[in-house]
């Protein structure tokens, strides 16, 4: 039986856990998670292997779905230093990781979970060759390097194509690989303020601002997942793989898309509404006496529902109010109506009143509140693995936000430290303990 056959048989009868558990998160907080512990791969992407050359937050964040949907992803780093992100560490985490497994951040865990790590320096030729075995049995060969950069180490797509014809190579980066800035660098902050999108968010009166999480970057990852599996499809089809191309910068223009669209058609730049809506009014967060809180009406009827809940129908026969656009014409009118009623009253009061009316409203929750939404639990929102290096013995992750009714998805294993791996892989390649010894004293791994 195969190496990789044999673990699968041996994964199949590790005991699973689904019990939720009510965990500190600190001195004043507690947040559900479920206790996850090593189980079956039944995902749908069971028996797809990816070898993940990326870093950084995109490509991962790709990988990691792929992974969670059982694909057996295969992260490759630079030995002694790894993924950039395992030093991205907030203030006050370091003290929290203990000296054991090499570096390792929060912020690794997030976006590298269900992933095996292999450390070779592909500068080496014996690296390289270890590389290309690996790459005769994968099914996906995802990078973010500069475009032109995988050619230069040999690793490019001809080159990996030339192995395996039926691989699908993925390439994230700033610009793609072709134009005159396909050779720059890219970034997530840059692509959101080159595309556009820096400039439609923020407040009317304020300076442009980014999202608060690297939107462009997971925006991009969500793509390239997607065409993964396109063309994973289409080589069931011919046999053949191939090249797919993805970039931040047009993964942010094309999520421009009704104001990209209000450009392209009509010439009317985009703008900046704070929270809200270009096209609708009321539509946007008002203050309360406790905090925010957003809500919107979405056509005439809710606005219509949405009077009647205030207790404010003589809004209906003002003619500046009777019809949407006539609302957008007078949104800061509207707006203050909305405002002067919301701040009178706390976020909880404002919930009862809409209950059960269609209208969209909400509290605008801190990150701790959001977690405590009653949705969070039944959802299995937040999982939780062991893992001794970390002060509190385990590290919670936000689980899969997709839920499949027969392969389902799992968090099967915690981000791995660096190398973990190296040694389980290589011997499933058939390397002899003889070879990989030798390739970790010439600095190959």
């Amino acid at each position: 039986m195969p190496p990789r056959s044999r673990l699968r048989l041996i994964a199949s009868h590790l005991p699973s856990s689904n019990t939720f558990l009510r965990q500190p998160n600190n001195a004043s907080t507690r947040t559900y998670s479920t206790k996850t512990e090593p189980q079956l791969n039944n995902g749908a992407l069971s028996g797809i292997r990816v070898l993940d050359l990326s870093r950084i937050l995109a490509a991962p964040f790709c990988t990691q779905i792929l992974a969670d949907y059982g694909a057996d992803v295969i992260k490759i780093e630079q030995p002694g230093t790894g993924d950039d992100t395992r030093q991205w560490k907030v203030q006050g985490e370091d003290g929290k990781w203990k000296n054991t497994g090499g570096p390792m951040s929060v912020y690794f865990t997030a976006v590298n979970r269900n992933k095996r790590s292999v450390t070779l320096n592909l500068k080496k030729r014996e690296a390289r060759d270890v590389l290309y075995e690996l790459a005769k049995t994968s099914d996906v060969f995802i990078e973010n390097f500069v475009p032109g950069k995988a050619d230069e180490l040999g690793i490019g797509y001809d080159h990996i194509s030339a192995i395996n014809p039926r691989i699908v190579y993925a390439s994230i980066s700033g610009y793609g690989s072709t134009g005159p800035y396909a050779g720059r660098a890219g970034y997530d902050a840059i692509a959101a303020a080159e595309g556009g999108l820096m400039h439609i968010s923020g407040e009317r009166t304020g300076k442009p601002v980014r999202p608060g999480v690297g939107m462009m970057d997971m925006t991009t990852g969500l793509y390239a997942h997607g065409a993964i599996l396109a063309a994973l499809r289409a080589r069931g089809r011919t046999g053949q793989g191939q090249r797919i191309d993805a970039s931040l910068l047009e993964s942010t223009l094309s999520i421009l898309i009704n104001i990209g669209a209000n450009w392209l058609n009509l010439g009317l730049e985009g703008q900046r509404y704070g929270s809200a809506h270009p096209s609708i009014a009321p539509y946007d967060t008002y203050e309360t006496k406790n905090g925010y809180f957003a809500m919107g009406a979405n056509n005439d009827r809710q606005f219509k529902v949405l009077c009647e809940r205030f207790g404010r129908l003589d809004l209906l026969e003002d003619e500046r109010f009777r019809t949407n656009p006539s609302r957008v014409q007078n949104r800061e009118t509207i707006d203050k109506i909305m405002n002067d009623f919301c701040k009178e009253r706390t976020m909880e009061e404002l919930m009862k009143i809409l209950g059960g009316s269609g209208l969209a409203h909400g509290p605008v929750n801190s990150v701790e509140r959001a977690f405590e939404h009653p949705q969070a639990e039944p959802r299995s929102v937040v999982q939780s693995m062991p893992c001794d290096a970390f002060e509190a013995g385990e590290v919670k992750m936000i689980g899969p936000p997709v839920k499949f009714s027969r392969n389902k998805q799992s968090i099967r294993t915690r981000a791995p430290f660096l190398g973990e791996h190296t040694h389980e892989v290589l011997t499933e390649l058939g390397l002899s303990d003889a070879r990989i010894n030798n390739l970790r004293e010439i600095g190959a791994t």
